[in-house]
Order: C-alpha cells, then sequence, then structure tokens
C-alpha cells in the first residue's frame, strides 16, 4: 500500500534517516518508536508531502485517503465544536447531490447501450460504495457519539472552538479525522491531550479499525493493545519486529544478544587463524594451509554488531529538606474562576513523603488545584493551605509559554541558578541529553520532548520537598519516561502529579484524588485499583447516562459483551482453518527445534576449529540456517 524506498534525510553534514526500507501493508497496524528527534515524525510528514526527502521515495496508490494527526497543529475558531466536526460530512453531501443528478439523467435516457449510460451506471456505483463505508448512521448522530467518546459532554457541543484549549481542540480535530475514515491513520501522540477514559475509548476504536494505521505513542500499553507491528528508528536506520511493543523489547534484546554471540564467535576463529597464519607462515610444509587460511579471512562475510543508541537521562532529584507532617491541606474549598466554579467542598490531604495523583477528565479542575496549590490563585471559597516549611518545584503543562524561546538552554539555567549550583549546570544538562553544541540552541528551535526534558533540568536546581509535575511526560520518549519514573519513585520528598500516563503512574503513586462533575474523590492505593472501581462506579451510572461507543464501519465488529462470550461465534470453515494453522504451527516448532540445535553445533565448531576445518563453508552454513531460523520464528509469530 505505501512503500518507502531508500529513503534518506540529510540536514547539512548530519544524516537524519540513512537508506530506510519499509512497506505498509492494507490493515496493518504499526508502531513507530525511538528516542525523540530518531526521526519518526519526520517520516509521518514524508508520506504526508509536507516534507521532501534528500532522496529516495515514498509509493502509494493515487487513491489512497489519509487522515494524519500531527503533534502541533493550526485551526480556525470561528464555528461551535459540532458545527466544526460537521464540516467533514460535506463531501458526503457532494457524492449524494452528484447521485441524485445520475438518477435523474438515468430516469430520462434511453441509450441503454451506449459507452455513456453505463459509464453512469459504473460511477452511480461506485458512490453508493463510499457513502454507504462512510454513513453508518445519520451523520450527526456519528459526530455526536465520537466526541463524546473523546470527552466532550453534551452541552459543549454547541459551545464555540475559541472557548476550549489547545487540547480540547486537537480532539476536535482528531474527530474529524476519524469520522473521515481514511484508508490509512497517521497519529503523532494522539494521547498527549486525553485523559485516562478517553484514551480507553480510543484504544477500543483503534483496536477495530480495519484500514492501517502508522502510530507514534510514548504510551506502551497503548501500543501493546493497538498494533501488531513495531518499526524502531536507532541512529538513522530502521529495525522491523512483526510484534507488539513489548514483545519487541524481548526479541530485540535477543537478536543483540544473537549477533554479540555471533561476533564473539567469529571474533574467536578469525584470532586462531590469524595464529596459525602467524605460526606457520614462513614453514614449507604448512604453505597451502597457510594460503588456504588467508583466502578464507577475505572471503568471510564480517558479522557486525548494530550500533545502539545508549544515551539516556541520569536523573537523581536532591535530597528534600524535611517538612511538616502535613504538607499541603484543604477544607471545604471551592476552586475556579470569577463567574465559573470549577470544583467544590474537596477536602484533600496531602501528607510528608506521599505520592499523590490528580485524575479526571480534562477541564475538571486539575490544573486549577494545581494553581491553587501553588498560590497562582485564590480559592472562592474554604481553605487551602501549604504546610510548615514546604519547598515547591512546579512543572507546568504549558512549557511553550513558561519557557522563554529566545534564551540559549544553558542560559535557561544559568539566569534563575545561584550559588554552588551554577558551577554544576553543564552536568545537569549532560543528565537531561543537553550535551557539546546541544546547550547553545536557542529554546525555540527544540522539539516537545526537549522542551520537557529542559523543565524538568529546572528543577535540579533547588532542593525542593514537594515537587508539583503537571502532565511531565507529554513529548517524552518511553526510556526517558521510565527513568525519570525511577527518580521519582526514589526521591525522598513529596510528589504530586497531574497524569493521564497509566503506565508512568502505575507503581509510582499509593493515592489518587479523581476530579469529576465538580468533585473531587480520594481513593488510596495505586492506579489500577482506581481503574477496577471506576469500572464499577460506571457500571453503577449506566441508568444516569448512555456510554459514549465508538463509530463503526460495515466491516467493524463490535466487541462481544460478557453476555455474548458463551454462544458459539466460529463457523465450521473457520474451526477448520484454525485447526490447519495450529498443526503448521507445530510443524514450524518442530523445525524451529531442529534448526536451534543445528545453530549451536555450528557454534561449537567454531569456538573450537581445527586446521582441517573449512571456516568459510561452517560460516556460510552458519549464516544459512541463522536466516532459515528467523524466518521460521516471523512464521511461528504469525500462526500464533
Amino acid at each position: 500500500m505505501i512503500s518507502i524506498n531508500n529513503l534518506t534525510v540529510a540536514y547539512g553534514g548530519f544524516t537524519l534517516l540513512d537508506e530506510i526500507n519499509f512497506h505498509i501493508s492494507d490493515g496493518e497496524h504499526i508502531g513507530l518508536v525511538g528516542k525523540n528527534g530518531a526521526g519518526k515524525s519526520t517520516i509521518m510528514k514524508l508520506i504526508m508531502g509536507i516534507d521532501r526527502p534528500t532522496s529516495g521515495q515514498i509509493m502509494m496508490p493515487n487513491e489512497l485517503t489519509l487522515g494524519y494527526l500531527p503533534q502541533i497543529m493550526s485551526y480556525s475558531k470561528e464555528r461551535t465544536v459540532m458545527e466544526e466536526t460537521m464540516t467533514v460530512f460535506i463531501e458526503a453531501e457532494q457524492m449524494q447531490q452528484r447521485l441524485d443528478e445520475i438518477g435523474e439523467a438515468l430516469a430520462t435516457r434511453t441509450d441503454y447501450d451506449s459507452k455513456a449510460y453505463q459509464d453512469l451506471i459504473i460511477e452511480m456505483n461506485e458512490l453508493n460504495d463510499r457513502l454507504a463505508m462512510i454513513r453508518t448512521d445519520a451523520p450527526q448522530v456519528m459526530a455526536e457519539r465520537t466526541l463524546m467518546g473523546l470527552g466532550f459532554k453534551k452541552e459543549e457541543l454547541d459551545r464555540p472552538r475559541s472557548t476550549f484549549s489547545q487540547g480540547w481542540n486537537m480532539r476536535i480535530e482528531l474527530a474529524k479525522i476519524l469520522l473521515r475514515r481514511p484508508d490509512v491513520l497517521l497519529l503523532d501522540e494522539p494521547t498527549n491531550h486525553l485523559d485516562i477514559e478517553s484514551i480507553q475509548w480510543l484504544e477500543e476504536y483503534l483496536s477495530t479499525f480495519n484500514g492501517s494505521l502508522l502510530l507514534i505513542s510514548h504510551d506502551r500499553r497503548f501500543l501493546d493493545r493497538v498494533t501488531t507491528r513495531t518499526v524502531e528508528i536507532m541512529l538513522g536506520h530502521i529495525h522491523d519486529y512483526k510484534v507488539p511493543y513489548s514483545q519487541y523489547l524481548v526479541l530485540r534484546k535477543e537478536r543483540i544478544a544473537q549477533q554479540k554471540a555471533a561476533y564473539e564467535n567469529q571474533q574467536r576463529m578469525i584470532e586462531k587463524s590469524e595464529e596459525f597464519i602467524e605460526r606457520f607462515r614462513y614453514k614449507a610444509t604448512k604453505s597451502n594451509q597457510v594460503q588456504s587460511r588467508i583466502k578464507q579471512l577475505a572471503k568471510l562475510d564480517r558479522i557486525e554488531i548494530d550500533e545502539e543508541d545508549k544515551s539516556a537521562l541520569n536523573v537523581k532529584f536532591p535530597p528534600a529538606p524535611r517538612s511538616g507532617q502535613v504538607v499541603y491541606q484543604t477544607k471545604d474549598l471551592v476552586g475556579g474562576y470569577p463567574g465559573k466554579v470549577v470544583f467544590q467542598n474537596a477536602n484533600l490531604t496531602i501528607e510528608r513523603g506521599e505520592k499523590v495523583a490528580f485524575v479526571g477528565r480534562n477541564g475538571e479542575g486539575k490544573s486549577t488545584m494545581m494553581k491553587l496549590l501553588m498560590r497562582e490563585i485564590d480559592p472562592l471559597a474554604g481553605i487551602a493551605q501549604q504546610g510548615y516549611n514546604v519547598a515547591v518545584g512546579y512543572y507546568a503543562q504549558n512549557q511553550e509559554d513558561i519557557l522563554d524561546k529566545q534564551e540559549t538552554v544553558f542560559g535557561t539555567l544559568d539566569r534563575i541558578a545561584v550559588g554552588d549550583i551554577r558551577t554544576k549546570l553543564r552536568d545537569i544538562l549532560a543528565a537531561f541529553l543537553f550535551k557539546g553544541e546541544d546547550i547553545d540552541k536557542k529554546v525555540a528551535v527544540l522539539s516537545g520532548g526537549e522542551r520537557s526534558r529542559l523543565a524538568m533540568a529546572k528543577l535540579m536546581l533547588h532542593p525542593y520537598n514537594l515537587l508539583a509535575l503537571d502532565e511531565p511526560t507529554n513529548h517524552m520518549d518511553i526510556r526517558s519516561k521510565d527513568i525519570l519514573k525511577q527518580a521519582l519513585q526514589r526521591y525522598d520528598g513529596t510528589l504530586v502529579v497531574v497524569s493521564h500516563d497509566r503506565d508512568f503512574l502505575d507503581g509510582l503513586v499509593d493515592k489518587i484524588y479523581e476530579f469529576r462533575e465538580g468533585q473531587v474523590k480520594e481513593h488510596h492505593g495505586g492506579v489500577q485499583e482506581f481503574l477496577e472501581r471506576r469500572k464499577l462506579d460506571q457500571l453503577s451510572d449506566l441508568e444516569k447516562a448512555p456510554q459514549p461507543t465508538p463509530v463503526t464501519t460495515p466491516k467493524q465488529n463490535a466487541a462481544p459483551k460478557v453476555a455474548d462470550l458463551a454462544k458459539p461465534t466460529k463457523s465450521f470453515e473457520e474451526q477448520k482453518e484454525e485447526r490447519r494453522r495450529r498443526k503448521l504451527a507445530e510443524s514450524v516448532e518442530k523445525r524451529i527445534a531442529f534448526l536451534e540445535g543445528e545453530l549451536k553445533r555450528q557454534e561449537e565448531i567454531l569456538a573450537a576449529p581445527t586446521p582441517e576445518t573449512d571456516i568459510d563453508k561452517v560460516m556460510r552454513d552458519y549464516l544459512e540456517i541463522k536466516r532459515e531460523l528467523d524466518r521460521k520464528m516471523e512464521e511461528w509469530m504469525e500462526l500464533s
């Protein structure tokens, strides 16, 4: 469907992508992974034709439809939420008008055998097929269902777009893309501005989406649930795995280990051959064997180990000064802004050393509570107070507005650092992957992930005993998120974090405050326990409000209800096919076991060759067995 051939992207003397090749087939769901700045977003822009490669090409059918959600977008704010969303159906209306025109023409024409008449019939059939794909329900119903699935309330659909934040406007654009039902979805970090419930809705939609999907995400659970293939970009090259993200991590580790083992075996063989040559080079009786070894080494296909990008954050927060037992407390707190109450009767108690998450639907007051905690705004009523000797380090979500775009990376820290810490600024920046010339970059040219890292580096300048982090992992790659999470787990102060990232919160927080429908509810335990309780709450709420469901197409199959799981769902032909695949998988397993035994035997020969060993033949056999084993492993994964 989409073929990427020998694609190279270079800027000056730096090569971002180096002759990469891969293919996106019909119906494939691919996760595009790699560190910030590896070139993931660039690939999407190249497919969309926004950017052009230095060399190589991207081939796709002319009739292929693409739906693209970038990280940052521009949009009109003149219409209401529903008016803007309904614009996606303009094309369908035009198609319907054309159908009406064709119907009128066919009703009056009598030249049934003419080419013009047959062309009208063909066009009418094509238009009917396309409309059947687009319209599975009334457009208004489809638009409302999708918007509510992405978190909008019904009463918000008639509000102007200008009254919503960038995150909510991104959801409108995502709804429009999903409603268009393109052949291929290109989604660049779609979960960055979604709350937990909206992410779950999007997961369900994408897991049943029959088109092709190319997804960039730093949420490993999201990747696992909606993708079946992982393409990794590392140091300009790609590594393609026909498995979801978690399995890719395992296979990637195994691949590197196998490469290293084969490389070490070959190096030992080369070393022994060179020893033999050096030892008997001038001995006439061994001259033939020496020449044979020299020729074998010259023809040898040298094994190389794929270069790895091992750069990673090295974060350790300064020790936290001791605060009072109660770090932050509210009593009957009413939060909001003049003329707008966001939540009321909030009673929170956060004690020293606790790690707390604020979760809930966007707009329910999480960031408002953060601003109250930071004393940026005053309560509308009630009490909100910090405890004794509390020093707060604040990471705000809107880094675009807070960081000075004209300042350099080094200058951003140097401007606020005082005392001895000024001598360690380069070390702090290096810990956040700003090294060499990077520290002289202007903030304006940094990627979203780099700005997140710079803002986090600012928190290292002072020993805070309360860290208040508002969406700290947006735009961070998975490895950086893991290291930040580990650093926060070791942090000995108090943590309050706003996040929708379940994987980041899991194992990090021990108490959750849920912001919902103007109330703040306390949940003890981690995020998994919270989600289990929340599902029970939803069951009890079914009578109060209908739950949004994903848009479906005629080809899609809705997830079965629990009561239906016991019913037979497979036809005789499907059961027959399943048995055939199971038998084939068993046959492939036997072949894999045989090949692994052969591979081990060849490794033993390479580890201890004799003068009579034909090293060149052994290496050829070894590589051939290895290639067949890789093919069989892929075949087994597909059958399984």
